[in-house]
């Protein structure tokens, strides 16, 4: 049994408990005394508001499953569906005016457009990684990655290919020419780098000395100002700092001694306690909540063997050049740019409880509730922090908090009233807490501007989350009719107007220059030329920012943001009527992806279960016997693809759709999952951890696990996997303790 202490009605496990009076409070000018009687109020006023918003869920669920079971099929009467949706309170009404007003907002949120890594805070690796991935080397990137092809000798395997390297420094100096050109000439042309007159002075090979074609695009450099060791560049709002250094491999052969080109990169990060960890009591909780507290004190470091070496990784500290003739902010002639990724924390939603405390009935606590009375307590490090501390987040005095699978504007007025009485209870000004609100819900998306209206001044960030999204349409319109199949699902009504709706939303709010509107995940981490080739679609469409899946993947879609002006696109589009274009997308938003005559072969049905269960065992089985939330699990074809739990909400919830609709049976469910068990557990043969399904299935955990999230798929809250996930980790951490 867990070890508690009690404190005043609350009933909380010993290891947290010590956790925030030994390493948490000390810090923080708050007394023990205090902090417990303020934590019990709000978990005794705000449990039961919490509670409500779940059964408002449930009603209307109940709701749209009685309207769809008495008009079968797809909408053929738009109006009166509406009609119903309002009458049920499903679409809340917008106010007249919503104008966001956030104040103090990082600029790497409110003005800069570039990559979100999301990365989970359990693993200190990770973490450490991603914060450092606001710079990274387009060299590696380009070297280590399939975005340039291995034709003509130009392998990436084995020891440094020279063939190779050339192609990644033409790749780069081609880069250049677009970002930064010269007013003569290319980069590919340049054999000196120089400062002359506060300004970049360039030597070509043809003995010529030219410039910039922007000379304020020039923002500084390092070392000597005839010589320099880095030369600091600015495009779209962003850096590029291009390193000379004679002395490198690299750099000995180029003919102006580049070494490497280095990107700004993840901006913005965003530490995730949610679908990319495996948290499921007191234990986890402390693991996780220790790291948060390590990285904002700047003390959070890891050992790490590389190559046969071993060595301690660390936050990156800020660089600094000495000020250039385009400089912005320079004190005392030294340009100071932020090291690291400005660091969002992603907390729990509204839905599930946590057995790290227990109210005074035995009640296990909101964890959602659990989460911000914590990483907040945790964030007073920083926001706080003294002068003599150079890693630090926020500069301008803010917490950033995302929180996730939110239905409804009245779900996000919620999450306001949870952080202001943290506010209180840790004396910190009202607002300090940003919310990043997750478009990830269908309620969500039909009142995505009464949402932002309900955030108030919280609000720093939107963003669509086309997973968990999916799976959310699954659900809603589970007895309407049999969904069209996973890969149709992007080219649905929904899906765009989804997509064009949360943009628009945001701009017709305000949020440009005040927060980020942010775009979904690239799930396939080795596919980075496909990437390359598609992602720019993100910034094109408004984003000034979008998800990705690794420090390498980030520098590779930085790329995008010196191609694509996402101020000017959006300064453009608010010239339009985004209100009237707004409204306009709402049919097909509400259009249900029903298939219109399910009339795929048995084949085409056997291909899409076999993948669906395949990815569900794959993520499962390291969920529940490992506890790993998020990992590259290869697919069926044996494509790497980043799974969590929103990616296992969908395959689950489309299977539960089929066998609703007699597109399967239970009995090819079953001997599928049986055949992809075997699959799975060949994927995994190298993994000493790893504990098989096959051929004892029927007494494997993950297993049970599995076929628990599709054949109870129906019946769980909104399709969410995080009951019976945790259920199941919590028998398997019981039966190893």
């Amino acid at each position: 049994m867990t070890v508690r202490t009690q404190c005043n009605s609350l009933q909380v496990a010993t290891p947290l408990f010590r956790f925030i009076e030994d390493q948490v409070l000390p810090g923080t000018g708050i007394s023990s005394a205090d902090f417990w009687k303020g934590f019990e109020e709000i978990v005794k006023d705000l449990g039961p508001k919490n509670e409500a918003l779940l059964a408002k869920r449930d009603r209307l669920q109940l709701d749209l499953d009685q309207w769809h079971k008495a008009n079968p099929g797809p909408i053929t009467d738009m109006p009166a569906y509406r009609q119903y949706l309002h009458k049920i309170g499903y679409i809340d009404e917008v106010p007249d005016t919503v104008v966001a007003s956030t104040q103090n907002v990082d600029d790497e949120l409110a003005l800069q457009a570039g990559p979100q890594l999301v990365v989970p805070v359990l693993n200190a690796r990770y973490a450490l990684n991603a914060a450092n991935a606001r710079w990274g080397s387009l060299y590696d990137a380009l070297y280590g990655t399939d975005v340039l092809s291995e034709e003509d000798g130009a392998s990436k395997t084995g020891a440094f290919n020279p063939i190779r390297g050339a192609k990644v420094v033409a790749y780069a100096r081609a880069f250049l020419d677009k970002a930064v050109p010269l007013s003569k000439g290319s980069h590919s042309e340049v054999v000196a780098y120089a400062v002359a007159d506060n300004k970049l002075s360039v030597k070509l090979k043809d003995g010529s000395t030219t410039g910039l074609v922007d000379e304020k695009q020039f923002v500084g450099y390092q070392g000597n100002a005839a010589a320099p060791s880095s030369i600091l560049l600015r495009n779209n709002g962003i850096h590029i700092d291009i390193e000379i250094d004679k002395t490198k491999s690299i750099g000995a052969t180029d003919i102006a001694g580049v070494n490497d080109v280095v990107l700004e990169a993840a901006l913005s990060t965003i530490l995730d306690l949610e679908d990319s960890v495996a948290v499921v009591d007191a234990d986890d909780k402390v693991l996780a909540y220790e790291n948060w507290l390590g990285i904002l004190n700047g003390t959070l470091v890891e050992e790490v063997s590389k190559g046969g070496k071993t060595f301690t990784r660390r936050l990156n500290p800020d660089r600094q050049y000495t000020a250039g003739i385009g400089a912005v902010n320079a004190k005392n002639g030294i340009v100071t740019l932020h090291g690291r990724s400005l660091l969002f924390l992603r907390n729990v939603g509204h839905l599930m409880t946590n057995p790290a405390i227990l109210t005074g009935e035995g009640k296990e606590i909101y964890e959602g509730i659990l989460d911000a009375v914590v990483t907040v307590l945790i964030a007073l490090y920083d926001i706080k922090r003294p002068a003599s501390q150079a890693i630090g987040n926020t500069r301008k005095g803010s917490v950033y908090i995302v929180k996730p699978k939110m239905h409804s504007p009245e779900e996000v007025a919620f999450a306001g009233e949870l952080f202001g009485r943290v506010e209180k209870l840790l004396g910190l000004p009202e607002n300090t807490v940003k919310l990043g609100i997750m478009d990830e819900e269908r309620r969500m998306s039909v009142n995505i501007k009464a949402a932002i209206a309900a955030a108030g001044p919280r609000v720093a960030f939107i963003n669509t989350g086309f997973l968990d999204r999916t799976g959310d349409e699954i659900h809603t319109g589970m007895y309407a009719g049999a969904m069209v199949r996973k890969g149709k699902m992007k080219v649905s009504k929904w899906f765009n107007a989804y997509e064009r709706r949360n943009v628009l939303a945001g701009l017709n709010c305000g949020l440009r220059g005040r927060a980020q509107i942010g775009k979904g995940m690239w799930p396939a981490p080795d596919l980075m030329k496909d990437m390359v080739e598609q992602k720019i679609a993100h910034p094109q469409a408004g984003a000034n920012t979008a998800w990705v899946p690794s420090p390498t993947a980030a520098t590779l879609h930085a790329m995008h943001y010196h191609q694509v002006d996402v101020a000017k696109i959006q300064a453009d589009m608010e010239k339009q009527d985004t209100a009237a274009e707004y409204e306009s997308l709402m049919d097909n938003l509400l259009t249900v992806p029903v298939a219109l005559e399910p009339d795929w072969t048995k084949e085409e049905i056997r291909e899409a279960l076999n993948n669906n269960c395949q990815g569900i065992l794959g993520y499962v089985v390291r969920w529940i016997d490992q506890g790993v939330g998020c990992s590259k699990v290869p697919d069926i074809y044996n494509v790497g693809l980043m799974e969590d739990r929103a990616t296992l909400r969908i395959s689950s919830q489309h299977i539960a759709n089929w066998l609703l609709h007699n597109i399967v049976t239970e009995a090819d469910v079953n001997e599928a999952l049986q055949r992809m068990a075997t699959i799975v557990d060949t994927q995994n043969a190298n993994d000493p951890l790893y504990k098989p399904m096959m051929p004892d299935y029927k007494n494997s955990t993950a297993y049970k696990a599995a076929s628990d999230l599709i054949f109870k798929g129906l019946e769980q809250p909104n399709g969410y996997t995080e009951p019976l996930l945790h259920a199941w980790r919590l028998e398997v951490k019981k039966a190893n303790a």
